[in-house]
């Protein structure tokens, strides 16, 4: 079903009368066609394609009370957090229009990462969602009859608005966001799941070597600020719809995993070139971010090998595998490339099912 925004606007507005609680967790995600450049409220200039990851998640729990206005405050590893106030109140009051029981509710949000914050994981598509997921549960409680398509795609509208790749991460394994003519039901309002793709690319695994903890030079909304008036935007959102189109096809197919790394891994260095090139310009990556990828091709050459990478806005490199080649793989990562990491600090992970509700 295709939403529209008025779709998530409540016909009746029920309040909330007792304290309410709920918990998540929901994964990052990593994009395999990237999004960069973003117009008004949080809509892609193009459309993205992402692998949903399983143990890179963020746990949420939220409990709702009842109030004169809506407040909050965030917790965040125990410990109240008032640097993340300033985009939470942004979100919550974003949001009024869609979720008229918030603005009689008070909100206790507590919340913990199981990687770093800040350093190109896409923190804030996990952290997003969760908190969207959690909202999502009270307005269900507050109204039954809400079906599961109308609650995930909701979710997902309601995440978009906190951050944009959080859209994705309400859904599992590969997961589309944007408009494109070649996805049926595709839209810039929520993401959808990508069911097409064969069990090959729905076992996928990604170890994401941590070359650096610090937080970004420069943010992601930053960073996608600076598409606008840049030389190459055009092209770049042009690049995108064509290489969706192809990896959308690819992804049926697990014979064409060469073609399948050709893209990802041309999509990951564009976006670096996009910031590159952007006015002003940033480097996000590392030396070791570069000795990283060579020794991946060095690999992938000498042993006929799979593997591939991609880079999300970070110095951080993402390693993809297929799942049969995981032995021989993880060993090489343990012996060649966690070297190239701060404190030797790499997470194993793989394509996962998605948010799990907790209570």
């Amino acid at each position: 079903m295709t939403f529209t925004e008025k779709d998530f606007i409540p016909n009746k507005s029920t309040q909330l009368q007792s304290p309410f609680t709920a918990e998540w967790t929901s994964p990052s995600n990593i994009a395999l066609v990237k999004y960069w450049g973003k117009y008004d409220k949080q809509i892609p200039a193009n459309p993205s394609i992402s692998f949903t990851l399983n143990n890179c998640h963020t746990q949420t729990k939220t409990t709702f009370n009842t109030a004169n206005e809506l407040s909050f405050e965030i917790c965040v590893n125990g410990k109240e957090e008032k640097s993340f106030r300033p985009k939470i109140e942004k979100f919550l009051n974003s949001i009024l229009g869609y979720c008229p029981y918030l603005s009689t509710a008070r909100l206790k949000i507590e919340t913990s990462n199981t990687f770093p914050h800040s350093s190109g994981i896409a923190s804030s598509a996990s952290g997003m969602s969760a908190i969207a997921l959690c909202i999502m549960s009270l307005e269900k409680v507050l109204n039954p009859g809400l079906s599961e398509e109308y609650f995930y795609a909701k979710a997902s509208f309601l995440a978009r608005i906190g951050s944009g790749s959080a859209a994705r991460s309400v859904y599992p394994t590969l997961v589309s966001w944007g408009k494109s003519e070649t996805l049926n039901h595709s839209s810039d309002l929520v993401a959808s799941p990508y069911i097409q793709a064969a069990s090959f690319y729905q076992t996928y695994q990604d170890c994401i070597l941590i070359i650096d903890e610090g937080e970004k030079v420069v943010s992601s909304t930053v960073g996608h600020g600076l598409m606008n008036g840049h030389p190459f935007a055009e092209n770049r959102f042009e690049q995108a719809e064509e290489n969706l189109t192809e990896l959308i096809h690819i992804l049926q197919d697990e014979q064409k995993v060469d073609d399948f790394i050709r893209i990802v891994e041309s999509e990951a260095l564009t976006l670096h070139a996009m910031m590159m090139t952007s006015n002003p310009y940033f480097i996000l990556m590392k030396p070791n971010t570069l000795k990283a990828i060579e020794l991946i091709w060095k690999y992938r050459k000498e042993n006929n090998s799979k593997i591939c990478f991609t880079l999300d806005a970070g110095a951080n490199v993402h390693v993809l595998y297929p799942q049969n080649e995981k032995t021989n793989v993880d060993q090489f990562i343990i012996d060649e490339l966690s070297s190239l990491c701060q404190d030797s600090r790499v997470i194993f992970d793989h394509v996962g099912k998605g948010p799990v509700r907790l209570s």
